[in-house]
C-alpha cells in the first residue's frame, strides 16, 4: 500500500506569495493546501488533518499570532511554522512562546525552510508514534477492537474470559474477514504474557520451502542463500505468544515440527545441532474444517487434539447482522480521519443495503467497500449511490451513479437462491449486457477493478461477446 504524503497548510493573505510556497513545498514532493485568512486555515483546520502549518504573522482581520493561540486550542500535535517579514526578535519569541515550532523571515531561504520543514514533519511522526504506541497501550486493557454486542459476539467474550489469565492452547475458527488475528492478539495483550512478544505467522502466505525457516530459523551456510543465521518465529516469540494464522495449510512435515516443539518445547534450527528452548502460548486459527481434514488424511490428528484445547468459534458477519450499524460507525469514523472526511451519517436506504448483502468477504469486505464509497461520496451523508452494484443489487433496481437499469432477476435470484456466487454471475452478466459487453464501462458501473471483473468472469465461464 503507498504510503501517503505529509499535508501541509500555508497561511498568507498574499495570494502570488501564497502560490509561490505551494508551488515549491510541492515540489519538495508535498501535499498542500493553502488559506488566504486566519478563519480559512482554522476552519480547515477543524475539518482536515495537517502535518505541518507554514503561518504568516501580518495578516488582517486576525493576525498570525491570534491564529496560533486558536490553532493551539484545536490541536497540540501539529507543528508551525512562522513565515513574516517582521524581522524583530520581540515577534519571534512571542510565536514561540505561544507554541511555534520555528520562526523564519522574508524573504525566504528556501534552504532553510525546507531543512525546517523537513525536521517539523519528523518531529510531527515521531509524535504520532508516540501515541498511537500509548492508544495500542490502552487498546491492551480491552477489547476496543472487537466491535459487536449481539448475542454471538457475547458467546465470543465470555469464551475469551475462560482463556485469558490462564495459558491454554486456543484454536479460533471462522471464516476469511471475520477478525480472527484481532481475537487472538485481545487474547494475548490481556493475559499473563502481556509484557512478551505476540508474534504473527501466516502459514498460507508462506511458500512451504520457506515456511520451516520462518518458524524455526537456521543457521549460517545451512543451505544455498543462508548468508547469515537466522532467528525464527518460535524463538522470537520466547516467554510471549505465537499466532499460526490459517495453520490448517500446513504441509505434514511441517505439523511434525510443530507437534515436536508443543510437546517437548525444544527444537533445533535449520543445519544446527544444537536445541533451542522455548517457552510459548500457541494460538491458531484457521478458516477449515479441521475435523474433516482429519478424516481425511491432511491433518494430523494428534496435533489437532494439541492445538484445540480450547476452540472459540467467530461467527460470519451474516451470522450477526445487528452489528453492522456499530461496525459501520467505527469504520466511518476510521476512514474520515483516514481520508480527510466530514461524512456525518449513512443514509436509512444505504444502511438497509448494508443489512440485505449476504457479506461473503465479512468484517474485511465491510471495511474494504466502505473505504471506497466513501471516496466516492461528495457531502455530509453516504447514499445508495455511492455503493457498489454488489450491495444496491439487493435493494434497487438501479444501477450505482444513477446508471438505471432492471435488475429484477438479480433481486429474485438474491432473496430465492442461497448461494451468493449465483447472484454475482447474473449480476456479472446483466452488466455486460446492458454496456454491450464494453468492459471498462461494466467495471465502472459495478464499481470493480477491469482486473477484478475479469478474475469473475473467468471464475463463472463468461464468455465476452
Amino acid at each position: 500500500m503507498m504510503e501517503l504524503k505529509p499535508t501541509i497548510l500555508v497561511v498568507d493573505d498574499e495570494e502570488d506569495f501564497l502560490n509561490v510556497v505551494k508551488d515549491m513545498i510541492k515540489k519538495w514532493d508535498y501535499d498542500v493546501d493553502g488559506a488566504l485568512t486566519g478563519y480559512e486555515a482554522l476552519q480547515r483546520m477543524s475539518l482536515y488533518h495537517y502535518d505541518l502549518v507554514l503561518l504568516d504573522i501580518i495578516m488582517p482581520l486576525i493576525d498570525g499570532l491570534e491564529t496560533l493561540k486558536r490553532i493551539r486550542k484545536i490541536t497540540r500535535e501539529v507543528p508551525v511554522i512562522v513565515l513574516t517579514g517582521d524581522g524583530r526578535i520581540d515577534t519571534a519569541v512571542e510565536a514561540m512562546k505561544f507554541g511555534a515550532h520555528d520562526y523564519i523571515t522574508k524573504p525566504i531561504d528556501w534552504n532553510r525552510l525546507k531543512i525546517a520543514v523537513k525536521n517539523a514533519i519528523s518531529i510531527r511522526n515521531l509524535r504520532k508514534e508516540i501515541s498511537q504506541l500509548k492508544t495500542q497501550l490502552r487498546n491492551k486493557d480491552g477489547y476496543s477492537n472487537i466491535i459487536g454486542h449481539s448475542a454471538k459476539m457475547c458467546e465470543v467474550y465470555q469464551a475469551l474470559e475462560r482463556v485469558i489469565d490462564s495459558d491454554v492452547t486456543v484454536i479460533i475458527r471462522g471464516e476469511s474477514g471475520t477478525g480472527k488475528e484481532l481475537l487472538a492478539r485481545a487474547i494475548h495483550f490481556n493475559g499473563p504474557r502481556r509484557d512478551h512478544p505476540f508474534v504473527v505467522v501466516n502459514c498460507a502466505a508462506i511458500p512451504e520451502s520457506l515456511l520451516e525457516s520462518e518458524l524455526f530459523g537456521h543457521e549460517k551456510g545451512s543451505f544455498t542463500g543462508a548468508i547469515a543465521k537466522r532467528i525464527g518465529k518460535f524463538e522470537q516469540a520466547h516467554k510471549g505468544t505465537i499466532f499460526l494464522d490459517e495453520i490448517g495449510e500446513m504441509s505434514k512435515p511441517t505439523q511434525a515440527k510443530i507437534l515436536r516443539v508443543l510437546q517437548e518445547k525444544r527444537f533445533e534450527r535449520i543445519g544446527g545441532t544444537q536445541s533451542v528452548e522455548v517457552d510459548v502460548r500457541v494460538i491458531s486459527a484457521t478458516n477449515k474444517n479441521l475435523e474433516e481434514e482429519v478424516r481425511r488424511g491432511n491433518f494430523r490428528e494428534d496435533l489437532y487434539y494439541r492445538i484445540s484445547v480450547y476452540p472459540i468459534t467467530l461467527p460470519p458477519l451474516r451470522e450477526r447482522k445487528e452489528d453492522i450499524p456499530e461496525l459501520v460507525a467505527y469504520f466511518l469514523d476510521k476512514f474520515n480521519r483516514k481520508l480527510k472526511r466530514r461524512i456525518r451519517s449513512v443514509s436509512d436506504r444505504a444502511l438497509e443495503c448494508f443489512l440485505n448483502y449476504k457479506w461473503p468477504g465479512n468484517i474485511r469486505e465491510l471495511e474494504n467497500i466502505l473505504e471506497r464509497s466513501m471516496l466516492n461520496c461528495t457531502g455530509d451523508t453516504l447514499l445508495p449511490e455511492h455503493l457498489p452494484i454488489t450491495l444496491t443489487a439487493f435493494n434497487s433496481p438501479a444501477l450505482a451513479n444513477g446508471f438505471a437499469v432492471d435488475f429484477t432477476k438479480a433481486i429474485a435470484l438474491a432473496r430465492e437462491i442461497p448461494t451468493w456466487e449465483e447472484v454475482e454471475r447474473e449480476v456479472c452478466r446483466l452488466a455486460l449486457k446492458l454496456t454491450n459487453s464494453n468492459i471498462s464501462e461494466a467495471a465502472l458501473r459495478l464499481q470493480i477493478g477491469r482486473t477484478t471483473l475479469y478474475r469473475k468472469l473467468k471464475k463463472y465461464n463468461i464468455r465476452v461477446h
